[in-house]
């Protein structure tokens, strides 16, 4: 399929689709006339990316785990992917304590204002 079904198909667009080929997430072979021409598994792949970066990855990890995409959601556990996935947890538990920090010290801000 050329790159622009392949946009209608995942609802990504043409130029995100080439910057995903271009970070090495997907591939494509050329047409003599040097059109794009992805295979049937693309659709699968580029909704496989939409769910990693959903999740916070990087594109560099995202690249690194998709050897471990298996058919349907999820990936195949081995050692690089359930690490990778588990710092990103990591991560966002960290950026969750700091949120809950921050909104604790708005709250004291607020309580303080209202009673002033």
């Amino acid at each position: 399929m050329r790159i622009g079904e392949l946009s209608r198909r995942t609802g990504v667009s043409p130029r995100l689709l080439r910057y995903y080929e271009g970070q090495g997430l997907l591939t494509s072979e050329r047409d003599a006339n040097d059109y794009r021409r992805y295979g049937t598994a693309a659709v699968e792949r580029v909704t496989r990316i939409r769910e990693l970066l959903a999740g916070g990855l990087t594109t560099e990890a995202i690249r690194d785990l998709l050897p471990c995409a298996q058919g349907g959601p999820g990936l195949l556990a081995c050692e690089h992917s359930v690490q990778v996935v588990d710092e990103q947890l990591s991560r966002v538990d960290e950026q969750l304590a700091e949120l809950a920090r921050k909104r604790e010290a708005l709250l004291e801000v607020s309580s303080a204002m209202r009673a002033g």
